[in-house]
C-alpha cells in the first residue's frame, strides 16, 4: 500500500507540473506528510522528509517537463541562466534555514502558502494589465533568490513564483510556464543537496535515508511523476485550464486547513 500511494502521488504530482508549471511539491509535501504519519515510517522531522524529498523528486519531474517545453521551444533559457545563480543561492540558505524550522512551523508555513497559491489559481491572471519592462541583471539575481529561498522552505519547484514574476514583465503565460519549469531544475538540485548535508547526522530518521531524503518515497515518486509530467505538458497546449485551476484551487485551501488545524 505504501508503494502505491507513492505512485499515485507521483501522477497526480508530474500532472499538475506539467499542466500549471506549479511544481509537483504542492501536491507531493502535503501528501508525504500524510502517508509517512499514516504508515509509521517516521517518527521525527516528517515535515523535513517530505519537504527535502519533495525537493529530489522535482529534479525529474522538471527536467521532463523542460525537455517536453524545449522541444516546443517556449523555454527562455536566456531569462533561465539569469535566474540561476540567485536561485542557487538563494535555495541553498533556504534548505539550511528550514533544516533548523521545527515541525510546527514548516507545517503551517506550508499550510498558509497554499492558501495564497490557491487564492492565486482562482483569480486566474492569465492577462496582467499593468506589464513592465524586464528588471536589470542585479534586480533578477535578487528575484531568483527569494524565488529559491521560499522554495526551498516549502519544498516547491518555484513555479508559483516564477510564472507570475515573468508574466507581469511581458513573457507570454505559455513561455512563462516553461520557463519556471527550467528554474525548477536548480532549486530542486541545491535544495536536495543542502537538506542531504544538514539531515547527514540524524540518527532518528528512517532507513534509507539520505540525509532528510527518504529514497523509497522519492524513486517511487519519479516513475509516475516524470511520465506524467509529459502528459501534462501536452495538456498545456492543447485545453483551457481555466476551470481545472478553480477546483484545483479549492482542493488546496482543504488540504491547507487540514494541515493548519491538525
Amino acid at each position: 500500500m505504501e508503494w502505491l500511494a507513492y505512485l499515485l502521488i507521483g501522477m497526480l504530482a508530474g500532472l499538475f507540473a506539467g499542466l500549471f508549471g506549479i511544481g509537483g511539491g504542492i501536491v507531493i509535501v502535503p501528501a508525504l506528510i500524510f502517508v509517512l504519519t499514516t504508515f509509521q515510517i517516521s517518527d521525527v522531522f516528517i515535515p523535513h522528509q517530505a519537504i527535502a524529498t519533495s525537493l529530489a523528486t522535482i529534479i525529474g519531474t522538471a527536467a521532463a517537463a523542460t525537455v517536453a517545453h524545449h522541444r516546443r521551444g517556449a523555454v527562455h533559457w536566456k531569462i533561465v541562466k539569469v535566474l540561476t545563480p540567485g536561485i542557487l543561492l538563494g535555495t541553498w540558505f533556504g534548505a539550511s534555514a528550514a533544516s533548523w524550522l521545527s515541525d510546527w512551523w514548516l507545517i503551517h508555513l506550508f499550510g498558509v502558502f497554499l492558501i495564497i497559491i490557491a487564492w492565486q489559481l482562482f483569480q486566474q491572471p492569465t492577462i496582467i494589465t499593468q506589464q513592465r519592462s524586464f528588471p536589470k541583471t542585479n534586480v533578477i539575481i535578487t528575484v531568483g533568490a527569494v524565488i529559491g529561498a521560499v522554495s526551498a522552505v516549502i519544498g516547491i519547484g518555484g513555479g508559483t513564483l516564477t510564472v507570475p514574476f515573468l508574466v507581469r514583465h511581458q513573457i507570454n503565460i505559455r513561455n512563462a510556464i516553461a520557463t519556471s519549469s527550467a528554474c525548477g531544475i536548480p532549486i530542486a538540485i541545491a535544495g536536495s543537496i543542502s537538506f542531504i548535508i544538514h539531515g547527514w547526522q540524524q540518527p532518528e530518521l528512517p532507513p534509507h535515508s539520505l540525509g532528510f531524503i527518504y529514497w523509497p518515497a522519492a524513486v517511487a515518486i519519479m516513475m509516475t511523476s516524470i511520465p506524467m509530467a509529459t502528459v501534462g505538458t501536452r495538456l498545456a497546449h492543447r485545453i483551457a485550464v481555466t476551470a481545472l485551476k478553480r477546483w484545483f484551487s479549492i482542493v488546496l485551501v482543504l488540504i491547507a486547513l487540514k494541515l493548519l488545524l491538525q
